[in-house]
């Protein structure tokens, strides 16, 4: 994540809040609420929406740019460079980056000739996330420090916080301050506290009609993936693995492992048929893809896999799913118990264990499913 994304485009689906919400602030009585909540599941751009709404706030000229921050005033030039005296952020990993320390952490990366693969390293640090009553606690002299102008603070991943920060937390939305407000912004909301958030105002970013989502969808890939033209079905299935979410329905066809269900299928039969060995087929698919991306494709393809089973029609159209399994068909005991060493192997992995392993014992697995 970028600066950009202060700057970004509004989403389709966000224009009748956006305009809800900036024209409480540009009429009077010129409030805003206090304390907002942006929740729901990922891929449905709610911190897209935040950031921006974030940069127009601040923004110096935003009576003159109603639609958005006019991108050149002191405030905006702040927000580029990630060094606005008025924002707070925490955890500090969500702070959009800006354009030039990207660079520079890019050239860095190339001297040290690193391979890391940075969204499987974001992805484990946000698993690994805690948000502790400390960290809450530092936000307090910027929060109650008085002064002129707006001030605002971000907290991503609230699920994330401990009992003890959100009761800190608690304390401050019970005590709010002029010109002070605070973002909440959650994957899974049900694991905030009920506390937390009857004290704020939750933004509807949930929810986004079919054909909406559907035009989005096929307007950002460009009726392509992967150089392959996409059909109006593709799109459909697309929506339909990512929950309607949008964002995530474009992530997932632009992911190299998706491009790859077929060949999982291929080796889940070479394995129990005994056609190729659990060693073999882990050296073969470490050099295709990392574990973390392996283990979402062997997730996606065993919910599929399961949902088959229990009799209700596959999810992908695309590959030969009903195929493979008409001759034979896991227990749905023993899917849920891979699915449960799936989830046993993401947490592992927070802990450092060496992929090569797990890749082993999860193709092991797979030849006994």
């Amino acid at each position: 994540m970028t600066d950009s994304i202060y700057f970004a485009p509004l989403l389709p689906w966000q224009q009748a809040l956006w305009t809800q919400l900036t024209s409480r602030v540009l009429s009077p009585p010129h409030n805003l609420p206090h304390a907002l909540l942006a929740a729901g599941m990922q891929g449905m751009g709610k911190r897209a929406f935040v950031w921006r709404l974030i940069a127009w706030l601040l923004c110096q000229e935003r009576q003159q740019y109603p639609l958005g921050a006019c991108g050149q005033c002191q405030s905006c030039q702040w927000l580029r460079s990630g060094t606005h005296p008025s924002l707070q952020v925490l955890p500090i990993t969500s702070m959009p980056i800006s354009t030039e320390s990207q660079e520079n952490n890019q050239a860095v990366s190339n001297n040290k000739k690193t391979k890391t693969n940075t969204k499987s390293v974001k992805a484990t640090n946000v698993a690994a996330l805690t948000v502790k009553v400390d960290d809450i606690r530092a936000l307090q002299p910027f929060i109650y420090q008085g002064g002129q102008g707006m001030r605002i603070c971000v907290l991503d991943h609230a699920e994330k916080m401990t009992i003890a920060a959100a009761n800190a937390l608690l304390k401050t939305l019970e005590e709010p301050q002029a010109q002070v407000h605070l973002f909440l912004i959650s994957d899974v909301p049900a694991k905030l506290l009920p506390t937390i958030k009857s004290r704020v105002q939750q933004l509807p970013l949930q929810g986004v009609e079919p054909a909406i989502a559907n035009d989005y969808v096929a307007q950002e890939l460009g009726n392509t993936i992967n150089r392959e033209v996409v059909s109006s079905i593709q799109i459909t299935q697309l929506l339909q693995l990512a929950n309607g979410a949008p964002l995530a329905a474009i992530e997932l066809a632009k992911a190299t492992w998706y491009s790859k269900r077929a060949l999982w299928l291929t080796t889940w039969q070479a394995l129990r048929s005994g056609k190729r060995s659990s060693i073999a087929a882990s050296d073969y698919w470490q050099a295709e893809v990392d574990l973390p991306d392996f283990l979402k494709l062997t997730e996606l393809m065993l919910i599929d896999v399961r949902r088959v089973c229990l009799g209700l029609d596959s999810s992908q159209k695309d590959i030969a799913l009903l195929a493979a399994l008409e001759k034979y068909q896991p227990t749905d005991n023993a899917l849920e118990t891979l699915l449960s060493q799936l989830r046993q192997t993401k947490t592992a992995l927070q802990q450092n264990v060496q992929e090569k392993f797990a890749y082993d014992k999860l193709m092991q697995d797979l030849a006994y499913l």
